[in-house]
């Protein structure tokens, strides 16, 4: 029972934290895009504007099924997080970071822990990015 802990640790120590911690957020962050639908609004996007006006359904499936590729992917880091080989897999397909739509690239949230003037209350920043197509923003361009 012991020697497998002192594996375990001895592994830790050999990889050092950057690793694990950059697999398990990709994998966090992967994880979530089953909430988040950036691969599924991409999709539709990029269908609505370079295909045909009637494939749209081909945008929402395909979409569709690259969140839920994207999710298994994720949920396949968040379990393996503590294993070597924390590069990020399925790279000829995937992009490790988030997908967003080309209309909209996230920003700094408009919260009084962000906002940069909170005495007059004249600061921006996105107001709702959690809510799926929310383009609003204060004070920006």
């Amino acid at each position: 029972m012991i020697f497998p802990l002192v594996a375990a640790v001895a592994a830790l120590f050999a990889a050092g934290c950057a690793g694990p911690e950059q697999k398990l957020g990709r994998g966090l962050s992967n994880t979530f895009e089953i909430v988040r639908m950036g691969e599924l609004r991409h999709s539709v996007e990029e269908s609505a504007v370079f295909d045909s006006p009637g494939s749209g359904y081909f945008g929402f499936i395909h979409g569709l099924d690259r969140s839920i590729e994207r999710t298994g992917l994720g949920l396949y880091e968040v379990v393996t997080f503590p294993i070597p080989s924390y590069k990020p897999i399925a790279t000829s397909s995937f992009s490790p970071d988030p997908v967003f739509p080309e209309s909209y690239k996230p920003g700094v949230i408009s919260d009084p822990l962000f906002d940069t003037d909170t005495y007059t209350g004249f600061s921006g920043g996105d107001v709702a990015p959690f809510i799926p197509g929310s383009r609003f923003q204060v004070f920006e361009n």
